[in-house]
């Protein structure tokens, strides 16, 4: 029995429209436009991607963006002193400074300086600690637009076993603690964990987020899992993939995130739901 492909485009888009629906009733309203200011150091390919796709995500949703590009040998402080610019400026309620960074500068410091109101990653301390009481202010993007993805497909987290692959502080952290808090059962598999493929047979719902090609085959999958593909891969040919051996897993699994098409486009959709958000609380009650 093959699964049905959770379409992240397709859910993107509604969710994007509703977004689009909300940004013009808070222009109508208060004269607010969202604005989101990118930042990018440095001629990393995929993270220009990955801006480009943020700007013209802004665009369509009729946000205000800016990106900023500086080269790769800018100096630490003076990419701070250019987000210290963008806090001051009332058009941009968003700033995103794309990783990963240079090595001459200090990836903390960075997310420390953007104000906590305005990090629409969801990466500053106070942020990650909001959310780790259950207060958000905002949610990080790709764990955010994977809950979003569940519920919206109508797939139950309550009382499941979830197993999350991988424990970055940008995915994997982020992703056990919301499955937890949406009372799933939740075990975290690392590079140091002994027997993942045993844990991950167990899972109703398994994340994977470990960046390597493949790295989920089929006989570590139970039948009928949930299967949630975060990696962003190139294979042996080039070609862009997940960390899911896609065809054989398919084939068991009840649900399953494609790459491309899968939790990618989730990642934006939530980034300019948090810009909405951010300029949604600078309306003033009239």
């Amino acid at each position: 029995m093959a699964a049905k492909i959770i379409d992240g485009k397709r859910i993107a888009a509604a969710v994007r429209e509703e977004i689009r629906t909300r940004a013009a009733a808070l222009t109508e309203r208060s004269g607010i436009v969202p604005g989101l200011a990118v930042v990018i150091v440095g001629e990393n390919p995929a993270s220009q991607v990955y801006v480009r796709n943020k700007k013209r995500a802004c665009e369509e949703a009729g946000f205000y963006s800016v990106v900023i590009e500086m080269p790769g040998d800018t100096p630490q402080n003076a990419l701070l002193d250019k987000i210290e610019e963008l806090t001051e400026d009332p058009k941009i309620h968003g700033i995103l400074v794309q990783l990963p960074l240079p090595p001459q500068i200090d990836e903390r410091a960075v997310i420390a300086a953007i104000p906590p109101d305005k990090d629409v990653d969801a990466f500053h301390p106070e942020n990650v600690g909001r959310m780790m009481l259950g207060e958000p202010r905002f949610l990080p993007c790709t764990p955010a637009g994977i809950m979003k993805m569940l519920e919206l497909e109508g797939i139950p987290v309550e009382g499941k076993d979830c197993v999350v692959i991988g424990r970055s502080n940008i995915v994997g952290k982020p992703m056990a603690m919301l499955l937890m808090q949406a009372n799933g059962t939740v075990t975290v598999c690392h590079s140091r964990t002994k027997n993942t493929e045993e844990i991950a047979r167990r899972a109703d719902i398994l994340v994977c987020a470990v960046g390597r090609a493949g790295f989920l085959t089929a006989d570590m999958v139970k039948e009928g899992a949930v299967v949630i593909d975060v990696g962003m891969n190139r294979n042996a040919e080039g070609k862009l993939c997940g960390d899911v051996d896609f065809e054989a897993v398919s084939q068991k699994a009840s649900y399953i995130t494609p790459v491309p098409g899968g939790v990618g486009v989730m990642t934006i959709t939530m980034l300019l739901e948090n810009t909405l958000r951010a300029a949604e609380s600078h309306e003033t009650v009239h």
